[in-house]
């Protein structure tokens, strides 16, 4: 099984969130929250605000801590073929400056705003709504229960 850590930023503004599409070198693309993978030795706070200059241009400051998923995603539609875990930090943050642009020699293609409400009309990754939800119940064990993955959402 493998095994990935990573932060994710959840940006609400003015009843719309921050909304990143992944285009991966094979597959369709998907809408994402800004964030990814927690390098060796990094605190995933500073990871968030890192992954978010990345891939969106923005400074962003964390608010605070809304939760943790963890989630095992079968073999049969994990990218690599094989049974993989996700432990996913969730920060609430909020954008302090900078210019909203692509990422550079990534796979984010752009980054929009968008209203809540439309988020559920576009092909996205279940990190886009374990992190809406977290955004709006703030519960008090930073822990959501398990989305169900079809339609338009994707692992």
């Amino acid at each position: 099984m493998s095994f990935r850590l990573a932060a994710y930023a959840v940006c609400i503004e003015d009843g719309r969130v921050l909304i990143a599409r992944h285009v991966p070198p094979i597959g369709e693309s998907t809408w994402t929250l800004p964030g990814g993978r927690v390098e060796h030795g990094e605190d995933p706070f500073d990871a968030v605000i890192r992954e978010v200059a990345e891939e969106t241009g923005y400074d962003a400051v964390v608010e605070r801590l809304l939760g943790v998923d963890s989630r095992v995603i079968p073999a049969a539609v994990a990218r690599a073929g094989a049974e993989h875990q996700n432990v996913g930090i969730f920060y609430q943050v909020r954008i302090t400056g900078g210019q909203l642009r692509p990422e550079r020699n990534g796979e984010i293609a752009e980054s929009i705003w968008t209203p809540i409400a439309d988020v559920a009309c576009r092909r996205r990754s279940s990190l886009v709504d374990i992190g809406l939800a977290l955004a709006q119940t703030v519960p008090a064990t930073g822990h959501v229960a398990p989305v169900p993955v079809g339609g338009l959402i994707q692992h």
